[in-house]
């Protein structure tokens, strides 16, 4: 057990703040030499005495993560506390000085019970701190030295195989401790020494481990965070190292081989070697959700089941698709699809052999409404199958072992201890080895009580979610566990099979702040899929924004709330910008001075694809007709000019044009614009029709005029010959009764010859006209 010392002379509990930075090779080293100087006697002839070794270090290196102000002292058996009849007691105790003084010189007494511990809520209690009603006896010291500020020293004490104080002991926990004296009294750190039993038969183990890539806001992992995830040194390399050629049960995050197929042949090659190592380990499996999202969540947030990736599309270039090639391809009867074949989400996400349907909610999530949900979900025709803690059923809450195999009501559980799963999570992320074998130890104890308790049935735990873990701690947790005293490896189809004990699961808080997200960001997708309705292939939208969605619940995101409230805000801002990528620009006031003139109306589409939409325009007068729709393709990422036709009707004045875009299926696209428009087309309609009147008008009085004037033409020509006729025919009359006359007179005698005509000349019709 690991304490940090503050001014009181009690024996504080183990702090629960896990270290994560790496060691120094330096620091390796030494912790090293520790364990050969304190495992070197084990193999020597027993004797009664031995000296104890000297500090290790005269000038320690920088302690690491110990709190300021405070030293930590941490009491670690090696070989997990496990002792055999006939085998030694090997401890280190470690002091981290994190104060800005040197400490004082002092002497650590390690003591050892005589009586096991009863059970585990007794183990539970003396781990924390609590070591009243034990009898302790010392059974050997070392000295620490002086310790710089900011240092640690880790010395070893070394009980030999033949001391009486190991002689005859029964199987069972004992309680292990390590006291000095400070200036603000005395220090222990507790731990426990474990007989392990001989002959009984052995217990089914399953270990899961997880397989992730930690917090994630973007809905795939890119090209670069592969290559560093993957290098050498990266930590899906370290997850996979660790777990190789071990028994473990994978929960693998599908996100990470999609993000790698997604990338095709321009997938890093450390990647595509990481994806086949994993897809070549013979270690049972199953898949986590996509992005290890909290599946809690989602449920609580109302949805009927987990939410899974819509489709991965938009991530793929077809350019980078990779394709069987076959010299001489087989005749089909069917056409060759037009265009490349993208993958489908359950090839990209597969996990060679992963067995489907096991949700791992976070650890304390798990609400009976919870599980029951999960419990109802069937997939490839078989019951889906919920990991929970044990402190998540009554009886786990109330300090008992419950077996690995487990059902609640229709529900099919697999139950892991959480007091072994913690203690193997503390182990996995403390880097240096002096200090690891604390969590080990108190792991083994507890795994101790499970195998001694659970009746035959397996054992489940668990090397819970982190990151950055190195291979050799992640291993060595994954070790310690499958190889303990009384245990053997079992497979998860093998945990599965077993007959299920009937557990009731207790209540738990709900994720409100988590849930409350995951109902909004769901809210907000279905607004976002009749957005992308514009689109002639939706998922292009939706897939990327489910896939966000999932990553933004992943459970890796939990140790930094404030970190993951931030990544939750600026994706809703996101999706609101994307909401508003296509939609009318602000329009100008038009003058229309002609009866029919199309309007011109710019559509902005800011995304990258071709978007179909329809702008339906309203008067706000019967001034003007417009046409009421006008379907638009706009180009990607580009403003596509749309003509609207328009009718003016006689009449002049302002009119609105109200302008909105839809989609085929009517969804509103974009803020509505409205256009103003100043008709004056009726002045030139009415102004022809005028002049059309005055020059008709003009022309017919022109018309008449003329037909008036030719008619009194004829007419004073017709009076004029009848002038003419009727003074010759008076003449003609004067010269009949002349001729007449001589006729007459003849018998009278002869007359005198005629003088000619007496009358004047007729005038032209042209003078006689000037006359009157």
């Amino acid at each position: 057990m690991t304490v940090t010392s503050q001014p009181s002379g009690k024996t504080l509990p183990r702090p629960t703040v896990v270290r994560r930075r790496l060691r120094a090779r330096l620091r390796a080293a030494i912790a090293a030499a520790a364990l050969l100087v304190i495992a070197a006697p084990l193999a020597s002839t027993p004797a009664f005495a031995v000296e104890q070794p000297a500090p290790l270090s005269a000038t320690p290196t920088p302690t690491p993560d110990v709190p300021p102000g405070e030293t930590v002292f941490t009491l670690s058996p090696v070989a997990n506390g496990t002792v055999r009849p006939g085998e030694g007691l090997a401890v280190s105790v470690t002091l981290q000085n994190g104060t800005d003084a040197v400490t004082a010189a002092a002497t650590v007494t390690l003591s050892l019970g005589g009586a096991p511990l009863g059970d585990r809520a007794a183990l539970g209690a003396w781990l924390a701190g609590d070591g009243s009603g034990e009898t302790m006896s010392p059974v050997g010291s070392t000295s620490l030295a002086p310790i710089l500020p900011g240092g640690e020293q880790v010395n070893g004490i070394v009980i030999e195989p033949g001391d009486p104080a190991l002689a005859g002991r029964a199987p069972g926990v004992y309680p292990l401790s390590a006291t000095y004296d400070s200036p603000a009294g005395p220090v222990t750190s507790t731990s426990v020494m474990i007989v392990p039993a001989e002959g009984g038969a052995e217990v089914g183990i399953g270990v899961v481990v997880p397989i992730t890539a930690g917090p994630s806001s973007a809905g795939l992992l890119t090209s670069a965070e592969l290559t560093v995830l993957t290098s050498p040194a990266g930590s899906l390399t370290n997850q996979l190292d660790a777990v190789e050629g071990t028994p473990a049960i994978l929960a693998v995050d599908p996100a990470i081989p999609a993000a790698i197929r997604v990338l095709g042949s321009s997938a890093p090659a450390s990647a595509t070697e990481w994806l086949a190592r994993l897809e070549a380990l013979a270690n049972s499996r199953f898949a986590l959700q996509f992005g290890d999202a909290d599946v809690a969540a989602q449920l609580e947030a109302g949805l009927p089941r987990p939410l899974r990736p819509l489709s991965l599309k938009a991530y793929i270039d077809p350019i980078n698709l990779v394709t069987a090639a076959t010299a001489t391809p087989e005749p089909s009867a069917s056409p060759e699809p037009e265009g490349p074949v993208y993958p489908s989400v359950d090839e990209l996400t597969a996990i060679g052999g992963a067995r489907a349907g096991v949700f791992w909610p976070g650890t304390g999530t798990a609400t009976p409404a919870v599980v029951a949900s999960l419990g109802d979900v069937v997939v490839d025709d078989r019951d889906s199958l919920t990991l929970v803690p044990s402190t998540s059923t009554r009886a786990g809450a109330g300090g008992q072992t419950v077996p690995g195999r487990a059902v609640a009501g229709d529900a099919d559980l697999l139950v892991y201890d959480a007091d072994v799963s913690r203690e193997l999570h503390a182990a996995s992320v403390t880097e240096e080895t002096a200090l690891r074998g604390a969590p080990l130890t108190a792991a083994a104890a507890f795994l101790a009580f499970a195998v001694a308790e659970t009746g035959g049935d397996p054992v489940v735990v668990t090397i819970d979610r982190d990151q950055d873990r190195s291979r050799v701690a992640m291993r060595t947790a994954i070790t310690s566990a499958s190889q303990a005293p009384g245990v053997t490896p079992v497979t998860l189809g093998g945990v599965a099979a077993r007959l299920p004990a009937s557990v009731e699961i207790a209540d738990a808080a709900d994720e409100e702040v988590r849930a409350g997200a995951a109902s909004v960001l769901v809210a907000e997708e279905e607004q976002l899929a009749r957005f992308a309705t514009i689109l002639d292939d939706t998922v292009l939208l939706t897939g990327p924004e489910r896939a966000e969605i999932l990553q933004l619940l992943g459970l890796a995101w939990l140790p930094d709330p404030v970190g993951w409230q931030t990544a939750v805000d600026l994706h809703r801002a996101g999706t609101v910008t994307t909401l508003d990528s296509v939609g009318i620009l602000p329009p100008s006031p038009i003058n229309l001075f002609s009866a029919g003139a199309p309007i011109p109306i710019w559509v902005r589409n800011d995304l990258p694809y071709p978007v179909n939409v329809v702008l339906y325009a309203t008067p706000d007068d019967l001034r003007l007709d417009v046409a009421k729709a006008t379907d638009v393709t706009a180009g990607a990422a580009s403003n596509t000019r749309v003509q609207v036709p328009v009718q003016a009707r006689v009449g002049n004045g302002e009119v609105s044009v109200q302008l909105q875009l839809r989609s085929r299926t009517l969804e509103p696209i974009g803020a509505p614009q409205v256009v103003d428009v100043n008709v004056r087309a009726d002045w030139e309609g009415v102004g022809i029709v005028v002049l059309s009147v005055l020059v008709a008008g003009f022309l017919l009085l022109g018309l008449v005029r003329t037909v008036l004037r030719l008619r009194a033409r004829r007419s004073r020509r017709a009076q004029t010959t009848d002038s003419e006729a009727d003074g010759e025919a008076a003449g003609d009359g004067e010269r009949g009764g002349e001729e007449r006359a001589p006729a007459d007179r003849a018998d009278a005698g002869p007359t005198e010859p005629d003088a000619g005509p007496t009358h004047a000349p007729a005038v032209s019709d042209d003078a006689g006209e000037d006359a009157r």
